[in-house]
């Protein structure tokens, strides 16, 4: 375990946010060096919260990409419009992520005050701490628009009860963010010492900020802040790089590659339970610790995978029918259990597996497709299971199979998802020890090619979706390499290509939600889109309208604080 993650470990409970009712002694601490970094690590400990960043994987169910199969985890009240200003989630994220805000003005004010501290300390702990607090504010701003701004001068010790300030509008929010990750990109290291790796680096802070002027549209500004990190033109040794193994990235082996910008450190074992819930709400019954599958990978999703050839993926050319029937469907899925065990396999089970092998292969990768293997964890042993789609009843782990909580006939993941016991190093399946994503290059690729298609330049877009495309174990046919259906040189057919790598690349991160909205298609995507089972059962349906787009402020916090009204449109 890193000193990093010890830190985080010892001060997981430490309530650095000075709340009146459970105040740390400023006698005592603000003293050292030591002290500031535990700080610190209070601050990133605030990503943990579920309504913070712990469920960030949880965000692609308000999109098309995933299947939410509960009303807590999954985000259905929001999903199919039942809703209110008084939901718990909605209420929970507004304060965890604002615990996150002072949490960081804590550190950002103390630090600056102290007298034990030498400059270019100071600089350094209070620019990390502005680039968390940005990070914060802009998931915050995601989710809600307008926000009352509170920087480093609020004292919560005098100031609790009277955070009153009204909402600044967009611009003002957007440009604080802005102000608070120049400054961070100033004193940042390029590197930490691998100590204190996972820490916010400069690169860290450059890719932030062009994701915030690609969200404002800012083209040029956007350009420039990628630029500085994928062309390094200062030779400053970012040195990052896409790792050769698409699957390994979401595993402890591809936690510290070099396409890892940011993330959110994850920590299992022991005594040692410091991660984040992937496996507990991906994963299935026959997961370690047996598992819920509140969360699961869309039928769309799946459908979205090109094959190989970088042709789109049509059902009818694999097995004749399927898109007109769900009796195809059932022929394909559909297997007999007698006493609990298969006695007779789909007709088309042989055809499945083929178009399987045909495919984008990210598709298996991230998705544990029906008839397909996977290596489980029950009652502390490990085994495989195979995924069975049962017409007559619900396979169970106990008899060898993929058990599927609440017996739907879903896909499910295996990106986050442990296998086995990892190895002993999960102990919790609330606490999956795979590091989580925020940031990572080919995010970054991805995000360069919508600003250059954007500035008419398609040649340097199209680049670097392949770059994305081409990583060794993808290796998916370049854009623009010969076939007609690989062409892109329109800006509408780029745009289209950019859609389909950002879903298909970043399933399960947390960026379509987003992507949907700030491209002006949430509406147009997800208003009435039914989310179906495998064999075409409907499971709810999208309410998707103007009203949507952002969440209400809560009704708790609009009591309290009146300078909060209006509401967001509609609600």
């Amino acid at each position: 375990m890193t000193p990093l993650l010890a830190v985080l470990l010892l001060n997981g409970c430490y309530k650095l946010d000075l709340n009146p009712y459970d105040e740390v002694s400023e006698a005592i601490f603000w003293k050292n060096e030591d002290q500031v970094k535990q700080a610190m690590m209070g601050v990133y400990n605030q990503m943990k919260p579920e309504q913070s960043f712990g469920l960030k994987f949880n965000n692609d169910c308000l999109a098309d990409l995933q299947v939410g199969n509960s009303n807590g985890t999954g985000y259905k009240p929001m999903i199919t419009g039942t809703a209110t200003d008084r939901t718990a989630q909605i209420s929970q994220k507004w304060q965890n992520l604002f615990d996150g805000v002072q949490r960081a003005n804590l550190v950002i004010r103390k630090v600056t005050e102290m007298q034990t501290l030498d400059q270019s300390k100071k600089a350094l702990y209070v620019a990390e701490a502005r680039f968390m607090r940005a990070l914060y504010y802009f998931e915050l701003h995601v989710f809600f628009g307008q926000l009352p701004l509170y920087d480093e001068t609020v004292d919560l010790n005098k100031d609790y009860m009277n955070l009153m300030g009204a909402r600044s509008s967009v611009d003002d929010v957007l440009q604080f963010i802005v102000d608070d990750l120049t400054a961070a990109a100033e004193s940042l290291p390029v590197h930490w010492d691998a100590s204190d790796y996972g820490r916010a680096t400069k690169g860290a802070a450059y890719a932030f900020r062009g994701k915030v002027h690609l969200f404002q549209k800012k083209y040029a500004e956007a350009k420039s802040d990628f630029e500085e990190i994928i062309l390094d033109p200062n030779g400053l040794g970012y040195n990052y790089a896409l790792h050769p193994s698409y699957a390994e990235l979401f595993t402890p082996e591809g936690d510290q590659s070099s396409e890892m910008i940011f993330a959110i450190q994850n920590k299992g074992g022991v005594g040692m339970n410091y991660g984040m819930p992937m496996t507990f709400y991906l994963g299935s019954r026959s997961s370690f610790g047996s598992c819920w599958n509140d969360i699961a990978p869309s039928v769309t999703l799946v459908d979205m995978y090109e094959c190989k050839d970088g042709k789109p993926f049509v059902w009818n050319d694999f097995i004749p029918g399927y898109d007109d029937s769900d009796e195809v469907k059932a022929k394909t899925f559909h297997s007999t259990l007698t006493n609990g065990v298969v006695s007779a396999y789909p007709e088309y089970k042989e055809a499945l597996l083929a178009m399987y092998t045909e495919r984008d292969p990210r598709m298996g990768e991230t998705i544990l497709l029906p008839y397909t293997f996977y290596d489980g964890n029950v009652s502390n042993s490990n085994h495989t299971y195979e995924y069975v789609i049962g017409a007559n009843a619900a396979p169970h782990e106990k008899d060898g199979y993929v058990r599927v909580q609440g017996s739907y006939k879903i896909y499910l993941y295996r990106k986050f998802v442990a296998e086995g016991d990892m190895g002993g190093t999960i102990t919790d399946r609330a606490h999956t020890p795979i590091n989580f994503p925020l940031f990572r290059l080919a995010d970054v690729y991805l995000m360069y090619a919508e600003c250059m298609n954007e500035l008419n330049d398609q040649a340097t877009a199209v680049e670097y979706i392949n770059k994305v495309r081409q990583r060794p174990s993808t290796n998916m046919p370049a854009l623009n390499s010969g076939p007609a259906w690989l062409n892109a040189s329109t800006k509408e057919a780029v745009f289209e290509r950019i859609m389909y790598e950002r879903a298909v690349e970043l399933a399960a991160e947390g960026h379509r939600y987003n992507d949907l909205r700030r491209w002006g298609l949430a509406i147009e995507m997800l208003s009435g889109k039914p989310e179906k089972e495998i064999t075409g059962k409907t499971l709810y349906t999208h309410e998707f309208t103007e009203k949507q787009l952002l969440w209400p402020i809560p009704g708790v916090e609009t009591d309290m604080n009146p300078a909060l009204k209006p509401n967001n449109p509609g609600w």
